[in-house]
């Protein structure tokens, strides 16, 4: 294979250099680092000695050995499900009052169906791990030649090849690469979310084997740290021939990266399997529970709680009645036999009998506990989730990403939501960097209006102020011109600039236009940017670290410097030269590149140029490049630090263009003393490479100034707005400028016309102390101004006449670190929730994280965290809800959230619609499983009651074990999954509907008593107004009263339709399968009685023939139904309609308008279709109808 001859090691001066010796790796060999690997030689006796796990991964939760228990254990760790197994076992004793497999059955089916969906889970996940195992790597083999395999076979130390595209498939020591000095690029958006490019560096000793003889003779020894989650270091050596040489990250390729920009690899497989770094971070994220789902467990312990009681209740009174029985020698309920019984009936032995019955009461009225509750919810919340996967409207059409809930638990949590924690770079913004100003010898180019400057200009008009008129256009002309060139001007992702003075080469008529050209070709050559042509088209693209570099030479190649070729030592442009007006290609000789660095700020280039003048070419912050200027290269630096203010308070990002010509002797003596910082392995090395930089990198002349737009996302105003409505907060962290993220504020309406902003700053010009005094004074001078502007703030809040909604909070990061201490927090926190929107600037991850908590923990509201980037992870783990933005910065973000969408204005429906939905269904649902399981439950107690607390049940075995499998369950998750108050429609148009969730309207103490005792009352009309219609009437034909099973079916009856006709009252919105499965839940009891009547006495027992014979025909049967049904409906219905009528809720009051406007419709278009026919409208007709009747009644 040939390799491209560029050494991009030459170039790279700080990313590349060659690695000193480390304290870490005096360390190898001993404990934690331990690891050993014989390059080459998988075989090796010690390798294999060291039995280093496979390249077989796994990420499901269960094997085929462990499913059963395991997932057992899973399922009674449940209290509800505990209980009923113990029941289980006991009714094979005699003290159960049902048979075994009546209670036992139930169980099985709930128990079972959970371990179904489990089984489908992991099964999906373990497909996914075969597709992975089974990909395709080429390893070398003993014959000297790369043979194909596949994943799972690698074992440590085997030597393979990647090529381009292609994921590593363990932790891998890079040896060499096409490229002559073994660089390569690689994509590491798998692991830490990011997209841009990073670049690894083979060792000198290895870059050159490549070709067969090299590789077949190449053997060595790694020796390195054991496996470890640490994905930004690597401690190690490798000992090749008699030396060795340390390694580090910048050597190890990691499984899941991707190799980018370079036809191929080499490398020694480190680490496989679960012991590569992306597997030993692969853990579980935090468990996070509802708050519904926790009060749930409250009322199972209720439940518990009464079904004690009402046990106790029933074993006194046993008790009781069971001592009377003996009285005097002499038997009072003689009938019963006391004399000839059993411990449990002995009025001879009372307590132990009482105690018996104790137990028996615990089974016979477990049916207040709901069996099937949990595997019910499971089911509803699967089905909602898979609604919101589903919901076109939430779908990114541009980057194909759909809306996903990558977890079902906590979809009624999206309705309950009070505030919003949100980042703002890739999730309020685009996260994508156009080009848009710019600011040249102090003359501002680029009439571009950005978001931020329409904002400010809306501001600026109601506020009658003149001064925002320059935000609007720089350059001093009418956005008319602009006008009419946005029409002619083809669409480029990156570039969105416009300015006829200087774009179709217009610039070489300008006064300056030297300086523009120097301008130009800095952003097309100070970079580290790989073209790549498509060979179809023709056209350039261009792979960049960052979006920032890649606008500028779009920029560059868009006004006519087009870089379209790198090579070893140049770089080529296509430029246009002013003096001769024609367009040639030119090549710069690239000597030495200086990287940009978080601690630099500021990047260079060295070049040659073809007339031999040797040039340094710098871009970089303001705060670092404006001081280290000439006294001759600072002509317009008033002019261009005015315009980078007004760029920065237009929301955009700005950098400094400089250069500086250099003289040949200077350049030579420099270079001596740069190589030789680079080529010394002390400790001093670093600092003498960067004093080194520090001393070229001076004395630059000012070109001027860049501004690029990351533009806000499509709807995000909108969006905001909306959920302020809704009584949502919002809060925004992000790192940005305290200036750029307040006109960020503005632009997506966080911030409003009008509101009053309360500023906590440690960097204005009173408040900075930094250099003043030493740092325990300074630390303590700055908490007190903390302290003081947060103590203003509240009283400012307070003193107000306002309301609190006028109200912005603005605090930077320093000031951050001291309202976070636990003396600050709570004030800090009071202040905050006091003002309508909160916008933190200069926040770290880490900040973020503490601000979350600190807002979960001290209000005890739901919150929702959302981000886009690795830099959120935390944020939103630590929120009750994280929300990832599938967007530009990789998935590491949408992997750590529990709901993911493609852009920001999704939330909007997320949340006021899907959340609306899902909070209401699942509190309905709970609550409606506590009322039916209530009103089945009492009933039981009170034909106990009824038969002297003998422990006989009310019903057949099976219509008990039925009753919340078959008769009353599939109603409830039609009520879960497709019920609505109002429409998505209504939802967004009426915000405030979303309040029921947030004040917890539907789910408070309240209304789960008052359900409770719906439950209650149900049971005892249901109870007694049977007993009264059935008991002591002729019921057969021939006379016969009704006996104890022909009431067990009546009363059975009455409950499965009362609570499925409950059913239908409370739904607001009906389809076909709520039809169905409502009325085929009670059709399913009568075909149910019929086929259980037919079975022979042994398996029916009390129910042989028992609806057929006597029920059927009986009309007192269906009266009685009919009566008792009634009459256990009418108080909700009664209830309801006063509620409606007099005190109506949220939902209420929308669905009443819009049934009146439906009216209104209907007799508008009636009037309309009647303006030809002559007829009256239907109004009018009501109207005149009226009048008569009430004229005839005068009469």
């Amino acid at each position: 294979m040939s390799r491209p001859k560029i050494r991009w090691s030459k170039l790279y001066s700080f990313s590349c250099i060659p690695l000193r010796r480390g304290p870490r790796h005096a360390q190898i060999g001993q404990r934690g680092y331990s690891r050993v690997v014989h390059c080459n030689d998988p075989d090796n006796p010690e390798t294999l000695q060291s039995n280093y796990r496979g390249n077989y991964v796994s990420t499901t939760k269960y094997t085929a050995t462990n499913f059963i228990p395991k997932s057992l254990f899973e399922q009674f760790r449940r209290v509800a499900n505990i209980y009923f197994l113990v029941v289980s076992c006991v009714s094979f004793s005699p003290l159960a009052p049902y048979t075994p497999m009546s209670v036992l059955a139930p169980l099985i089916v709930v128990i079972g169906a959970t371990m179904a969906k489990e089984a489908v889970e992991d099964w999906r996940r373990r497909k996914q791990d075969i597709e992975a195992n089974n990909r395709k790597a080429e390893v070398y083999g003993k014959d000297h030649h790369f043979h194909e395999t596949i994943w799972k076979n690698l074992r440590v130390g085997d030597l393979i090849r990647v090529h381009k595209d292609e994921y590593f498939p363990a932790d891998i020591f890079l040896v060499s690469s096409s490229y002559e000095d073994g660089i390569c690029y690689v994509e590491t958006m798998n692991l830490d979310g990011e997209t841009n490019l990073k670049m690894k560096q083979s060792l000198e000793v290895t870059s050159s084997i490549c070709d067969e003889v090299s590789l077949e003779e190449f053997k060595a020894v790694i020796r390195c740290e054991d496996p470890n989650e640490n994905l930004y270091s690597f401690v190690g050596n490798l000992q090749h021939g008699a030396k060795e040489y340390p390694l580090s990250l910048k050597q190890i390729l990691l499984r899941d990266s991707k190799l980018k920009n370079t036809d191929y690899i080499h490398g020694v497989v480190v680490s496989t399997g679960h012991d590569t770094k992306v597997m030993q971070n692969a853990t579980d994220p935090p468990s996070k529970r509802s708050k519904i789902e926790r009060r749930m467990d409250k009322i199972i312990y209720i439940l518990f709680s009464a079904l004690i009681t009402i046990s106790f209740v029933g074993s006194f009174f046993f008790g009781t009645q069971t001592e009377r029985d003996l009285s005097d020698g002499k038997y009072r309920r003689w009938y019963l036999r006391p004399d000839d019984t059993t411990v449990f009936f002995d009025p001879e032995r009372v307590p132990l009998a009482a105690l018996f019955h104790f137990m028996t009461g615990l089974m016979l009225y477990g049916y207040l506990i709901p069996i099937s509750l949990y595997v019910s919810i499971e089911i509803v919340k699967v089905l909602q989730s898979i609604f919101i996967n589903q919901d076109l409207d939430m779908y990114h059409a541009e980057t194909d990403r759909p809306a996903r809930a990558r977890t079902s638990n906590l979809n009624e949590e999206l309705g309950q939501i009070d505030t919003i924690l949100s980042d703002k770079t890739g999730t309020l913004t685009c996260n994508s960097m156009e080009f848009i100003k710019c600011s040249i010898a102090g003359v501002a180019f680029g009439r571009g209006e950005t978001e931020v400057e329409r904002a400010i200009a809306g501001r600026n008009k109601d506020s009658g102020a003149e001064s925002g008129e320059i935000l609007i256009d720089l350059s001093g002309h009418g956005q008319d011109v602009v006008d009419t060139h946005l029409s002619s001007r083809r669409n480029v992702k990156g570039f969105n600039f416009e300015d006829e003075r200087i774009i179709n080469g217009q610039w070489v008529n300008e006064p300056n236009r030297d300086i523009i050209q120097k301008f130009f070709q800095v952003l097309a050559i100070c970079h580290t940017v790989i073209p790549e042509v498509n060979k179809q088209t023709g056209e350039i693209y261009y792979e960049a670290e960052s979006p920032d570099e890649s606008a500028f030479v779009i920029a560059a190649r868009e006004l006519g410097f087009v870089f379209f070729e790198r090579k070893q030592t140049s770089i080529s442009l296509s430029e246009l030269d002013f003096e001769n007006g024609a367009t040639m290609d030119r090549n710069y000789e690239l000597l030495h590149t200086l990287e940009f660095s978080s601690s630099r700020k500021r990047m260079s280039v060295i070049v040659k140029s073809e007339e031999g003048r040797l040039l340094l070419l710098s871009k970089g912050a303001d705060s670092v490049m404006l001081e280290r200027l000439s006294k001759d290269g600072r002509s317009f630096l008033a002019e261009t630090r005015d315009h980078i203010n007004k760029y920065s308070e237009a929301g955009l990002r700005t950098l400094v263009i400089a250069y500086r010509e250099l003289g040949e002797d200077e350049y030579r003596m420099w270079e001596d003393e740069f190589l030789k910082a680079k080529a010394l392995v002390s400790a001093e090395r670093d600092a003498l490479i960067e004093a080194a930089a520090e001393k070229i990198e001076k004395d630059l002349n000012l070109l001027g100034a860049t501004a690029v737009e990351d533009k806000l996302q499509k709807g995000v105003p909108e969006c905001i707005e909306k959920l302020e409505e809704a009584g949502i907060k919002i809060w925004v962290l992000t790192g940005d400028k305290m200036e750029t993220a307040v006109n960020i504020g503005y632009a997506c309406k966080l911030l409003r016309q009008g509101m009053r902003l309360i500023i906590i700053t440690l960097d204005s010009p009173d408040e900075n102390h930094e250099t003043d005094g030493d740092k325990e004074d300074v630390i303590k001078d700055s908490y007190e101004h903390v302290r003081n502007q947060i103590q203003n703030g509240i009283s400012q809040i307070l003193s107000s006449k306002e309301s609190a909604a006028t109200f912005g909070l603005i605090i930077d990061g320093k000031s951050l670190n001291f309202a976070l201490k636990k003396e600050l927090e709570d004030s800090f926190l009071n202040l905050a929730v006091r003002c309508a929107s909160v916008i933190c600037c200069r926040s770290s991850p880490k900040q973020k994280a503490l601000v979350t908590r600190l807002v979960k923990v001290k209000t005890g509201k739901t919150t929702l965290s959302i981000g886009d980037g690795a830099n959120d992870v935390s944020m939103l783990q630590e929120a009750d809800i994280g929300v990832g933005i599938s967007g530009v910065e990789g998935m590491q973000a949408v992997m750590a959230s529990d709901f993911s969408i493609a852009q920001f204005r999704f939330l909007q429906r997320l949340l006021l619609v899907h959340g609306h939905w899902c909070y209401r269904r699942i509190a309905m649902m709970i609550c409606y499983f506590f009322y039916k399981n209530i009103t089945f439950g009492f009933t039981l107690f009170w034909f106990e009651a009824y038969a002297s607390f003998s422990g006989q049940p009310a019903y057949n075995d099976w219509y008990m074990s039925f009753y919340n499998v078959f008769f009353t369950s599939l109603p409830v998750i039609a009520l879960g999954v497709f019920d609505q108050d109002v429409s998505a429609r209504l939802c967004l148009k009426n915000p405030l509907l979303y309040q029921e969730g947030t004040q917890n309207v539907l789910f408070n103490w309240p209304r789960i008593l008052g359900w409770m005792c719906n439950g209650f009352g149900s049971s005892v009309i249901i109870f007694f107004c049977t007993i009264n219609a059935i008991i002591g009437q002729a019921f057969r034909g021939d006379g016969q009263v009704a006996d104890y099973g022909i009431l067990g079916v009546t009363m059975y009856t009455c409950v499965v339709w009362t609570v499925n006709c409950q059913m239908a009252l409370s739904i607001n919105y009906f389809t076909w399968i709520q039809h169905v499965f409502i009325w085929g839940s009670i059709a399913f009891w009568y075909l149910f009685l019929v086929v259980y009547g037919f079975l022979k006495p042994t398996l029916s027992t009390t129910a042989y023939m028992d609806f057929v014979e006597p029920c059927a025909p009986s009309l007192l049967y269906w009266l009685s139904t009919l009566l008792v049904v009634v009459s256990s409906l009418l108080p909700y219905f009664s209830y309801r309609t006063f509620q409606t009528r007099f005190q109506p809720m949220p939902h209420d009051i929308i669905q009443r308008h819009r049934l009146s406007e439906i009216s209104e419709n209907n007799e508008d278009a009636n009037v309309n279709e009647n303006k030809d026919s002559g007829e009256l409208p239907v109004r009018v007709k009501k109207k005149l109808k009226h009048l008569k009747e009430n004229l005839r009644r005068k009469r």
